[in-house]
Order: C-alpha cells, then structure tokens, then sequence
C-alpha cells in the first residue's frame, strides 16, 4: 500500500476531492467487467474509486442513474463523494470487505445468515416494486429489457462458451436445431411474465453487509424483466450451497412482502414454473460467463463453480417433461458429468 504518485490522474482527482495529498491507495479485487476499483484512505476515513470509461452525462450514465433511482426509493447503495466525466472517475462511499457470501461461508451454520438473506429481500422488494413503479422515461433500467432476444442471447453465450469452446461438445444439425426449439422456448416463455426493474446480477458478491445493512451494489445494468430473473440470482446462487428448504422459506418471505404492493395472491403453481425455467436460463448463463473467463483470458477463478450450477439445471430440467428432448440431449453429451477443468 503505497502513496500514489502525483503526476497520476488518479491522486490528482482523489486529492481535490478528499482536499488533501495525504491519500494512500490500495488495489482491491475487481468484478468480472473491466471496471477497476481502489480503496483511498485518509487518516481514519477510507473510499472506494471506480474507474471505469469516460461519460460525457452523468444523468445518462447508467452507474449514476441507476444509483439515483434506487436511492430515492430507499435502496442501500453506496453515497457518491464526487465524480469525473472526462476520466470515467467514481469516488464512493466504502463498503468494506464483508459480502454476504463471505457472512455465508463464514457462519458456523447457515441458518445464521438467514437474516442476511432477509435484508437482501426486502431491499430486492423495493427494486422490484416501488422503483418499477416511478416511472420515468430519464431513468435507464425502463430504456432495455430481458425479452426473449436477449435472455437467448444469454443462454447461447453459455452455449459458445461452455458448451462448445471450453467442453468442446459437438452437436449435427439435428442435435443444434433440439436446442434452438428449447431454448427459443424457454426464453419466450420467461419473456412472456410481467416485467419489474430487476438488478441483474444479484447474488451474494454483490451484496455488501456495513453497520448491519445490506447494501446493494453492481446495479449499473438493471433492466425490466420478470422478477424471477433476480430469485433464482439470490437462491440458486453459484457462490454460496444455499439449501432447497431454506432457498424455498426465502422464497416465502418475498412473496409475503410483495404483497404490500400486490395483494393478489400469487398463482403459486405458476410462479414456481416460471422460476424453474429462470433456474435454467440462468444458471446456464452464469456457466457460460464462468468459461468465457477462462476461453478469453485464461481466469480459472469460476471454473469450481460450474459443476454445482449445472446440477441446478439438471434438477430445474427434470421438472419439464416438455423439455426432456433437451434434457436427454445433454445428458447424451455428458454435460453433468463432465470433468471441469481446462485441458
């Protein structure tokens, strides 16, 4: 941990901005993405600096924008201290090392973060209700959407990058047109539900735990879509063994606190559907990114992860008898038995 130097662009903003020279830096682990983050302390006070692109707008900048829409409906995202357009530049609030997968893996007993993953509900509430429900063309997650061209775009990423690239399955013609109809199906089916802000990306690394708040952050790409898309992110996460019977108690407690903004009872039988085809679509999505981390440059990080994901979609698949033409494929192909490790 060292002073950064001052012809850098980084201590030149950090220090306007903190009116001091006396900052130091430290790299922190980034996320998957090409944004990079820094933990700047001065004296018993510390930041976290995004770097990131350039913008020219910070009202169309989705980080900000988004940011300012979940805040203004009372969802914990970090304060920003102060930004710069022209450097693609985010000073913010710290959130400290505590995620909610650490507080998993960390509890003698799972049951221990249960609260945790409460708080995480109640905060994906007002995600999903209240700021879908502002409704304002400025704001960036109304501007795209998880329709069936993109969630299809997401499962054949996986199908690229896992299936083809980093397992090296072959599929003839007939093979490939089984898993366009199931595919194409699945998504149009999902595409289909009524479609609130979701997150999309909400899983326990992006979960952060300060002063005994759940705090959200990676929110930058938050979109409509079905409210399923960030359940199965949360309770068939890849990070963390969350159990059926305590993922399916979670489960409960959303729809309980949904109903303070829709008091129609949910038709149960069709929400579990809807979330067991989401399950599909992405666990499928999350193995494709964990072996397009490796395909592209070489980052065997996530490669554990994608064994105990596809179990989840063998499990959700089983479900669908509609789909046992693709379930039967894949089985074929040795895809849930594969050894995953790079050759």
């Amino acid at each position: 941990m060292a002073k950064i130097l001052e012809s850098d662009s980084y201590y030149r903003f950090l220090s306007t901005s903190l009116k001091s020279k006396d900052v130091v830096v430290q790299s922190l682990a980034g996320d998957a993405s090409a944004r990079r983050y820094y933990r700047a302390m001065l004296n018993e006070d510390s930041y976290v600096l995004m770097s990131w692109e350039p913008f020219t707008d910070v009202k169309n900048y989705p980080f900000l924008n988004v940011l300012e829409h979940f805040a203004k409906h009372d969802v914990h995202v970090p304060k920003v201290i102060n930004v710069s357009k022209e450097e693609g530049f985010v000073l913010l609030e710290d959130l400290g090392d505590l995620t909610l997968e650490r507080k998993f893996w960390e509890s003698q007993n799972p049951i221990h973060a249960l609260e945790f993953y409460q708080r995480s509900i109640d905060e994906i509430i007002k995600i999903h209700y209240p700021c879908t429900a502002d409704r304002k063309p400025e704001y960036s997650a109304f501007k795209i959407e998880f329709n069936t061209e993109r969630l299809l775009w997401e499962i054949n990423y996986a199908r690229e990058h896992l299936l083809e690239k980093f397992l090296h399955l072959k599929f003839d013609d007939k093979q490939n047109a089984v898993l366009d109809k199931h595919f194409h199906a699945i998504c149009e089916k999902i595409h289909q539900e009524p479609k609130f802000i979701a997150h999309r990306d909400y899983h326990s690394r992006n979960l952060m735990i300060k002063t005994g708040k759940m705090r959200v952050i990676d929110f930058q790409d938050a979109r409509l879509g079905a409210v399923q898309y960030d359940l199965v992110s949360l309770l068939r996460d890849s990070y963390v063994d969350l159990n059926e019977e305590v993922a399916e108690g979670l489960l409960n407690y959303y729809l309980e606190k949904r109903r303070e903004f829709i008091p129609k009872p949910v038709d149960r039988e069709h929400f579990d559907k809807i979330y067991d085809l989401q399950s599909i679509q992405r666990c499928l999505k999350a193995c494709g990114s964990f072996a397009s981390f490796f395909n592209t440059r070489n980052d065997t990080r996530y490669l554990k992860y994608i064994r105990s994901t596809l179990q989840r979609v063998r499990r959700a698949l089983l479900k669908f008898p509609e789909h046992r033409e693709l379930l039967d494929l894949l089985t074929d192909q040795g895809l849930f038995e594969k050894d995953i490790t790079p050759s």
